[in-house]
């Protein structure tokens, strides 16, 4: 396999804004993903709506002048730790070249930013069911949350209420 390169997106730059609608659509039609293409409405309106959001963090894999790749972070803030930290919001590798390190470099690279700019944690949310991709999150040192000081009440769990 030939080198990838991990790049912070410029999304003022066209060929980047191609990059992440198209992993994200392939993102979205995969099963760990929602299994179907990304709707008309945001494929029209994704590119502004990451533009405008102040916390926007993506990265970006090409290999040569293909995207492979592709993390889209927010940061966020711990209160308990009064410190930042980066969200992994969505986290994709093109099939063919899944099991080859490109999402590890992904990762350290999330990893590298935090880092540099003083965040205590990175998060992110994995489906049960997704083996491969929860291996490779462990590997890297990632484990399922526990806040409570007493283990017995279990780790955390994720929720969601779609309101439109």
């Amino acid at each position: 396999m030939a080198e990838c390169e991990i790049v912070h997106a410029d999304l003022d730059n066209l060929q980047h804004q191609a990059a992440v609608v198209a992993l994200l659509d392939a993102y979205a039609s995969d099963p760990m993903g929602d299994a179907k293409p990304l709707s008309d409405f945001a494929r029209a309106n994704l590119i502004r709506g990451l533009q405008t959001h102040p916390t926007t963090m993506i990265f970006l894999a090409f290999q040569g002048d293909m995207p492979r790749g592709i993390a889209i972070c927010f940061r966020g803030f711990s209160t308990f730790a009064a410190k930042p930290l980066i969200n992994i919001s969505d986290f994709y590798v093109n099939p063919s070249l899944r099991g080859r390190g490109l999402g590890r470099s992904l990762l350290a690279a999330i990893q590298e930013e935090a880092l540099s700019t003083g965040c205590c944690k990175l998060t992110l949310e994995v489906q049960q069911n997704n083996a491969r991709a929860r291996a490779i999150y462990e590997k890297f040192g990632f484990a399922q949350a526990v806040y409570a000081a007493d283990e017995n009440c279990g780790g955390s769990l994720c929720m969601t209420k779609a309101i439109s």
